[in-house]
């Protein structure tokens, strides 16, 4: 993919459906009594990977229009597959299936693309195991492909090392099955969508402070769960509108959960022009259209409990602090590194490559911003975040960029440079 510079991005946009909710849509709607019902669904090739999946385990799963209806068979209505379950370049499904898998009457064996047999698993493996699963990486390497041999489990309380959504959802799904009350207690919170839908779902599941508490559940049932826009699909059009002179963006609908608006905070922080309008609080997750102005950034510093909110955005921001006054500051990201890909290195390789002045340290990055960015090769890894990140960044810089393996966004956003070169334009 070739772009060129813009002079102004301008107009509306609908984002797509939020990954992480249209993935665990189809997963409590496939382990429920009755019909789920999914409007806004994200069609990316991670959640198709879900499906998928499922489907394998003989849930019928129908797509209508922008609507998927889960057809579920309860807790216990799953049935082995008859072959390796593909997940694809999804971690999500990988790690929250496990925990649904290892509770089943029957064997099961994940795999996936190159990027996901270098995941780390182990961080459910740990937990799972310690609950009476039968969960092992077929290498030894403790990533994909994994073999689950399904076991009766008993409840935990298990302290997480990282504040991982993935790694609580897979003890929380777990837990669903097992005997007595599960606990996954994080170092910070992270984001907590599969706590608000299970609750949906009918699930007895409790948040205190950053614990999370599940019962086991008889049955779950059905239920109708309307999609969000997803803010990590939104930041690409929010740091455009921010850098771009000139440019004013409306984006419809995108979830402002607080567990992960980090991004709002962080932008708030370096000075950016972003209103909330029609605000709501309908269903389980809150959201509100963006309104984002042009405007003169300035450096800030990361951190902390801020981290966990906006992991998959920090890249974005990345580039946005190479267009602010003074240094940006990000630290406590090492999750970053384990990722599609090591987003650390590649921000800093890639924006270096467009005259940045950026550098790498164990846990983040220092941009010092102000420097002109010029077009570059861009590697994206073949990691969408990357791929989408280094379009924004092309608008902005002197001369033509290009970037390989750019259809990589498919993975959570089929139509992104379409919607880009309509709002250039």
């Amino acid at each position: 993919m070739k772009l060129q510079p813009a002079a102004h991005i301008r107009g509306e946009v609908t984002v797509p459906g939020d990954k992480s909710i249209s993935h665990r849509a189809v997963m409590f709607g496939a382990i429920s009594d009755g019909r789920t019902e999914i409007q806004n669904f994200l069609e990316g090739a991670d959640c198709l990977s879900t499906i998928s999946c499922f489907r394998s385990m003989g849930i019928e799963i129908e797509k209508k229009q922008n609507q998927i209806l889960v057809h579920g068979k309860g807790l216990r209505g799953l049935t082995a597959p008859s072959g390796i379950l593909d997940c694809g370049n999804s971690g999500t499904t990988t790690r929250l299936i496990s925990g649904i898998l290892s509770p089943q009457p029957f064997t099961s064996t994940l795999t996936g693309d190159d990027s996901i047999k270098k995941r780390p698993m182990n961080r459910i493996i740990e937990p799972l195991t310690m609950m009476g699963a039968d969960i092992k990486s077929l290498n030894g390497n403790g990533c994909a492909p994994l073999q689950i041999c399904g076991r009766p489990l008993h409840g935990i309380h298990y302290h997480s090392k990282v504040a991982s959504a993935q790694v609580k959802s897979a003890i929380l799904l777990a837990g669903l099955y097992a005997e007595g009350e599960t606990r996954v207690t994080e170092p910070k919170l992270s984001r907590n969508h599969t706590e608000l839908m299970l609750k949906r779902f009918g699930a007895d599941v409790r948040t205190e402070g950053t614990t999370a508490v599940i019962r086991p559940a008889g049955h779950l049932t059905g239920t109708n769960i309307l999609v969000p826009g997803d803010i990590s699909s939104a930041v690409y059009f929010v740091a455009a509108a921010l850098i771009l002179p000139n440019s004013e963006v409306l984006i419809k609908n995108v979830g402002i959960n607080p567990t992960r608006a980090g991004l709002l905070t962080v932008c708030k922080n370096m000075g950016a022009q972003i209103s909330l309008v029609n605000e709501s609080h309908e269903g389980s997750e809150p959201t509100a259209d963006l309104l984002v102005h042009s405007s003169n950034l300035k450096g800030t510093v990361i951190e902390g409990d801020l981290i966990p909110a906006m992991i998959d955005e920090l890249p974005t921001v990345a580039l946005m602090a190479c267009f602010a006054e003074g240094t940006t500051v990000i630290r406590d990201a090492a999750e970053l590194k384990v990722k599609e890909s090591n987003r650390i290195a590649i921000m800093v390789e890639n924006l270096s490559a467009m005259g940045a002045d950026i550098v790498e340290t164990e846990d983040g990055m220092i941009i010092h911003g102000g420097k002109p960015l010029h077009g570059a090769v861009i590697d994206s890894h073949k990691d969408h975040r990357i791929a989408m990140t280094f379009a924004v960044a092309a608008l902005a810089a002197g001369g033509e960029t290009e970037i390989l393996d750019a259809d990589c966004v498919s993975i959570s956003y089929p139509r992104f440079y379409d919607e880009l070169n309509r709002l250039t334009r």
